[in-house]
Order: C-alpha cells, then sequence, then structure tokens
C-alpha cells in the first residue's frame, strides 16, 4: 500500500480500499492494523527522511515504523525488513537530535514531519506556540465521529442502538446531532449505518451545516455538494420540506449523494451536475435571487484535515493556498447571486490558511447588498460562544476543539 502511494503517487486512501479489497483473508483488526502502519508512516515521513539523511525506500520506512518502544528493536526491525544491519541507526537519539536544532521553525518541521513551507507558513499565521500544538494534533489519529440522522433517529436513540451493537459512544461537546464512537469500531458494516440511522462525519463538518440555518420549507442550495456529506445534514434539519439543491461539477460523485439520501431517507433532495467554468453562470441563471440558503464549501488545500489525510502535507505546495483561493473567489462570486434578498451566504472551508478563508470571506464581505450575519443566531448564543466564533465568522481547530480545520463565515443579503 505505501509503496502505491509512495513510488506512484495514488492517495492514500485509494490505496488502501484498492489492497484491502484484493486482501479478501485479512480479518477486520488486520485491516485496521494495515491501515493505521500506512497513515503512522505517511505522518512520520519527514521526520524519519530527516533522522535518516536521504530519501527512505519503502523497507526502510517499514522498518523505521516497526523500531519503536513496545514494539521491535532497531536490531529486529532491520531483519524483519531485510536490511542491513545499522541502517536505522540515525533514529537512534533522535529526541535529543531534534532538539538540538537551533532554528525553531526548521525544529518545528522535523518534529512534526511537515515541508519547510507549511512549518514557515502556520508559524507565519498562528505563532510558534499554537503552531506546534497544531502540528501535535494532525500527528495522531482523528477521533471516529458519527452524525445522528433526525429523520429516523434521535441521538439518545443512535445511542442505544449502538449500545446493542456492542459501540461504546459519547456526545460530541459542539454539535447537538454528533457522537464519537469507540474507534475500533467497524462503523460501515454495522445494522445502524446500513439502515441509515447515522452518517460518519467529523463534528466540524457537522457545525458548518448547523451554521446555515437550513429549515423546513426552505430553498436550500449546496453548491458544492460533492458526495454530499453536509447536505445530508442539511436534509435533516429541513424535515424532508422544502427544496434541497446539490450542485457539483462531478456527476459521480452527485449519485453518491442521491445514493446515500436513499439510504437516508431524504425525499426532498435534487441535484444537478454543472459546467466548471464560467459555462456555469449561463447554467444557473434560473436559479438566481431564489435561494434562502447557499452553502459554498468550498475546494481548498484541506490543511485542516491533515490527520485523515497525512499524506496530503506531501502533495501540497507553498502556492497552493494562494491557487485555491483564486477558485474560491470565482465560486463564491458566482454562487452569491442564488441567494435572494433576506436570505443567506455560509462560506467555508477545511483549509487553515488565511488566504482560503478570511481573504476570501472579505470578497463576499465587499459585495454590494451582503452584510456579515453574527453566527449566533444559527448556532445559538451558548454554541458559538463555547466554538470561539467571532461574529460572522469561525474557525474550528484540531487541538483547541477536538474538530478538524474548518472555517466558516455567515453573510446575508439585504432585503431590497
Amino acid at each position: 500500500m505505501l509503496g502505491f502511494v509512495r513510488e506512484q503517487g495514488w492517495l492514500a486512501d485509494r490505496a488502501l480500499e484498492v489492497v484491502l479489497r484484493r486482501e479478501k483473508r485479512l480479518y477486520s483488526v488486520e485491516r485496521r492494523a494495515a491501515a493505521e502502519a500506512v497513515y503512522g508512516v505517511l505522518r512520520a515521513l519527514g521526520r524519519i527522511e530527516w533522522l535518516l539523511g536521504h530519501r527512505a525506500s519503502i523497507a526502510e520506512l517499514y522498518a523505521a515504523s516497526l523500531a519503536r518502544p513496545g514494539a521491535l528493536s532497531a536490531d529486529q526491525a532491520e531483519r524483519r525488513m531485510g536490511l542491513a544491519r545499522g541502517t536505522l541507526g540515525p533514529l537512534a537519539g533522535a529526541e535529543a537530535r531534534i532538539a538540538a536544532i537551533e532554528d525553531p521553525v526548521k525544529r518545528l518541521a522535523v518534529e512534526g514531519s511537515l515541508p519547510s513551507w507549511l512549518a514557515e507558513r502556520l508559524v507565519a499565521e498562528m505563532g510558534l506556540d499554537e503552531a506546534r500544538a497544531f502540528t501535535a494534533s494532525v500527528n495522531v489519529r482523528a477521533p471516529l465521529t458519527v452524525r445522528a440522522n433526525l429523520l429516523k433517529v434521535t441521538r439518545d436513540d443512535l445511542a442505544r442502538r449502538l449500545e446493542e451493537e456492542g459501540v461504546e459512544s459519547k456526545e460530541t461537546v459542539l454539535s447537538p446531532w454528533g457522537l464519537v464512537l469507540d474507534g475500533h469500531a467497524n462503523a460501515f458494516g454495522l445494522d445502524a449505518f446500513k439502515g441509515g440511522l447515522f452518517e460518519v462525519q467529523d463534528e466540524g463538518s457537522q457545525l458548518i451545516a448547523l451554521a446555515c440555518g437550513a429549515r423546513s420549507g426552505m430553498k436550500v442550495v449546496d453548491a458544492c455538494a460533492g458526495a454530499g456529506g453536509k447536505t445530508l445534514a442539511l436534509a435533516a434539519e429541513m424535515r424532508n420540506r422544502g427544496v434541497l439543491l446539490a450542485l457539483d461539477s462531478d456527476a459521480d460523485r452527485l449519485e453518491e449523494a442521491r445514493r446515500r439520501a436513499r439510504r437516508d431517507g431524504v425525499d426532498n433532495l435534487r441535484t444537478r451536475a454543472i459546467p466548471a467554468g464560467a459555462e456555469a453562470d449561463e447554467a444557473l441563471r434560473e436559479e438566481e435571487g431564489k435561494a434562502d440558503v447557499v452553502l459554498v464549501d468550498a475546494p481548498c488545500s484541506g490543511l485542516g484535515t491533515l490527520r485523515r489525510k497525512p499524506d496530503a502535507r506531501w502533495r501540497l505546495g507553498p502556492a497552493d493556498p494562494a491557487r485555491f483561493a483564486v477558485r474560491q473567489r470565482e465560486l463564491v462570486l458566482r454562487f452569491a447571486r442564488l441567494v435572494k434578498p433576506g436570505g443567506r451566504l455560509v462560506y467555508a472551508t477545511c483549509s487553515v490558511a488565511r488566504a482560503e478563508n478570511e481573504e476570501v470571506a472579505a470578497t463576499v464581505a465587499a459585495l454590494p447588498g451582503f452584510a456579515p450575519m453574527p453566527l449566533e443566531r444559527t448556532l445559538g448564543a451558548d454554541r458559538a460562544r463555547a466554538a470561539g466564533a467571532a461574529g460572522n465568522e469561525l474557525r474550528l481547530w484540531p487541538h483547541r476543539h477536538g474538530t478538524d480545520g474548518f472555517f466558516v463565515a455567515a453573510f446575508e443579503r439585504r432585503k431590497e
């Protein structure tokens, strides 16, 4: 699996899916162990190669992942992987060697296993201490969080159903819909999942849907719907009443959204594939000024999801946040036209880069007729305060909130 990612450029989740589907004889515990090993290596890749002093081979990376306290010694790991004795010698005294790096930003890059450009950007935008806390949080496995499908079950009832299937859970702190499951559960194999009682969804992603304030009878547009994660949360808030329109340029992902909607008992969903470029403006002409709520969960660098996608840090480059921001501005300007007077636009990303967040939100704030909408209006005053919302903007952080890194900004179109 690591070979597909490292040598052939596959996305880690895609490589795991293909290999584990092929290896049908593996037990679920073995599948989890394989996945955790691959993701663990990808998280530690930069640190391992700095300590070794060269680009590591696949065998060296696996051996390094084995050579840890409670597992194997360096000699044992080398023998298991068929490496020359002493190959892993540079890993000895790793903590002391890293601590001796004088430049604090370079030290952060090594200890956090980040590319140098990303460490520099985090420190510049967050400060050293905050950047260090963020980096530590994205180098551990993310929790398994689900959203109760309120069209079929309450959160309390879902917790009881999961307990009957032998799965322990606890309520999320910020989302009124979420449960954090025992990390060893195979969520997709549970009867509760197959029956559409829940969706796997990060707590921060749930809060984005909650920030939209979708209600029964509204016309709601999920403008970059993808496979429908937030779309389904919006449908539950609407109680299947009103019109929910999911837009995306990828027809295959919209088909996945429809499949999930059928399982979840969603009746008010319409989907529409639209062109990816400027042709979308004409395709959307009939929808202009008709939506009560428009969510623009824009394609982004994904820098807030590094704990779930550790390979992303090695795929991105320093110019990528600005490159995404160009596209994000195009999208918010396009979809803002769909908002009716008195309606709201919610902009969101799963990035932590200011270029993709506050700087793009400023584009909406400058639009004639649009004004910031305090998030306490949709989240509620207590929840907005607990999440750290500042007026119409909210930043969620893995090291502060236990969620992925998200940004949300809400705006209202003034009535004419």
